[in-house]
């Protein structure tokens, strides 16, 4: 069988596309007309809080799972073998967390003080402009690195599957994801989000009827793997998943996910408390089903790729293309890839969104009302979407020239991201003696240790670094909000109840 499948493989993905496109023009349309009078703000960026349960489910499943979940994981698990479907089981617990633990409280809380974006509660809350701003940053960069990651993976499928060069490929994904972003808004990613995580189960249904066909079936496939590789089958696969590699990858895929910037907002843009418990539903049993499936993908695939590493380019990103193009017709083969490149689209969208959200509206017009300037809604209306369209542009020309291992590459933004808003957000919300310094503290101290650490390789007992950028954050918050003066009740008045 030819290493690509040619223009037979293309239709489906523009098909796809296209549709994708469509329904973002179609939303905005129908958004203008409901949303006359009201703030354009609250509906670029939050849709107007009318987000249902099945939509919120979908739009946050999209949005957690990335091309990494659909490429780089399976890939890595065709190394490693059921110990890393073994780790990827917890990710099931990340819609329940996040809805279960921040959703409501946040939901009551973003209504109660029209907040638009997390950076607004997190300002209130704090009732500080540096930390804010200091957010909006740590947001913009690990944000782009999470984007790099999600175009070059989308743009690498679609070479490997197609034939097309990676630069075509790149050009049709990024014009796509940047249109529809631009032109939808929060209300238009939702639904497209909502159409990708459908799409996604499709590819992963056709992917896994392929491979398994291509082994000769459950059994046979199960037969090859114990024959060439029998530690694949053990837990912690003779020793390449050692027990502190599941501990860490645990908490940077599953415990504290529930606190990522791009997930929490959703809850901002829920209906109501029906929506979130319904969202907590349908998006764990989804992201369970998908995450689990897509990973044993990785490992039924060691049974039609029997070579080694070497042979499929050296790098794990090339299994999943590979297994797609020797298990699947073309035109399957392009239904396949739809739902990696779904992946792709839909976490692109969410954080070209935020990260919009997070220039305009924390930054921009939270100077102009520090200053009581009066806003520009010409500005806001058309700098938003000009915002939106320069951020995923410069990200496209930054995946120009691709890095290399893309899951690493999104774990590492996974971690920085966890390491600066999951204690400003637990501790902000459930502790009242938590404290504008040991927020700052906490993220700016958190953070920096933590990129300190990757860059020179530091580990504590081999674990990963998240281990230590969190437990740095976390300290910090408590120590130094114990050592400076509470905040005071006129701004924790919207988060506790007044004491009796």
């Amino acid at each position: 069988m030819s290493s690509s499948l040619g223009f037979a493989s293309l239709i489906p993905v523009i098909l796809f596309l296209a549709v994708a496109i469509g329904m973002s023009v179609l939303i905005r349309q129908r958004a203008l007309t409901s949303a006359k009078g009201k703030s354009f703000v609250e509906e670029y960026y939050i849709g107007n809080r009318s987000l249902g349960g099945f939509v919120l489910a979908m739009t946050t499943v999209a949005t957690y799972g990335s091309v990494s979940s659909f490429v780089g994981g399976p890939g890595q698990a065709w190394v490693i073998g059921w110990g890393w479907v073994y780790m990827a089981v917890v990710q099931v617990t990340a819609l329940f967390l996040l809805y279960g633990i921040l959703g409501r409280k946040l939901a009551l809380i973003g209504r109660r003080l029209g907040a638009v974006t997390l950076i607004d509660v997190i300002r209130k809350r704090y009732g500080s402009d540096v930390l804010a701003i200091l957010s909006a940053a740590i947001i913009i960069v690990f944000f782009a690195t999470t984007m790099i990651a999600q175009f070059v993976g989308g743009a690498k499928l679609f070479e490997s599957v197609t034939g097309y060069s990676y630069t075509t490929g790149l050009v049709i994904f990024g014009i796509a994801v940047i249109l529809f972003t631009t032109i939808g808004g929060f209300r238009g990613v939702a639904w497209t989000d909502a159409l990708c995580g459908i799409v996604m189960l499709l590819g992963l249904a056709v992917l896994a009827g392929g491979i398994l066909d291509a082994s000769g079936g459950w059994n046979a496939c199960m037969d090859t793997i114990a024959s060439n590789h029998p530690e694949m089958l053990e837990p912690l696969s003779a020793g390449s998943m050692p027990v502190g590699l599941y501990f860490t990858q645990w908490l940077l895929v599953g415990v504290f996910t529930f606190c990522l910037p791009q997930s929490a907002v959703r809850c901002i843009g829920a209906k109501d408390t029906r929506a979130l418990n319904r969202a907590m539903i349908i998006g764990t049993v989804v992201i369970g089903f998908m995450m689990i499936l897509a990973t044993s993908m990785g490992v039924l695939s060691a049974g039609v790729l029997k070579g080694d590493l070497a042979s499929y380019g050296g790098s794990v990103d090339n299994i999943i293309p590979t297994a797609i193009v020797q298990s699947l017709p073309p035109w399957l083969a392009g239904v396949a890839i739809i739902g990696p490149i779904a992946a792709s689209i839909s976490t692109v969208s969410s954080l070209l969104i935020a990260s919009s959200s997070a220039i305009i509206k924390d930054l921009y017009i939270a100077h102009c009302e520090h200053y009581g300037r009066p806003t520009k809604e010409r500005f806001v209306v058309s700098g938003g979407q000009a915002i939106t369209l320069v951020i995923g542009a410069l990200v496209f020309v930054l995946s120009l020239t691709p890095p290399s291992v893309i899951w690493k590459i999104n774990m590492f933004a996974f971690g920085g991201l966890e390491t600066a808003f999951a204690w400003v957000l637990v501790m902000g919300l459930f502790w009242r003696r938590a404290t504008k310094a040991g927020a700052l503290a906490s993220m700016g101290g958190g953070v920096f240790a933590y990129c300190l650490c990757m860059a020179m390789g530091w580990k504590l007992f081999g674990l990963h670094q998240i281990t230590i950028g969190i437990s740095v954050a976390l300290i910090l918050m408590i120590v130094v909000s114990l050592l400076t003066k509470p905040e005071s009740d006129a701004t924790l008045r919207d988060f506790f109840p007044a004491r009796r």
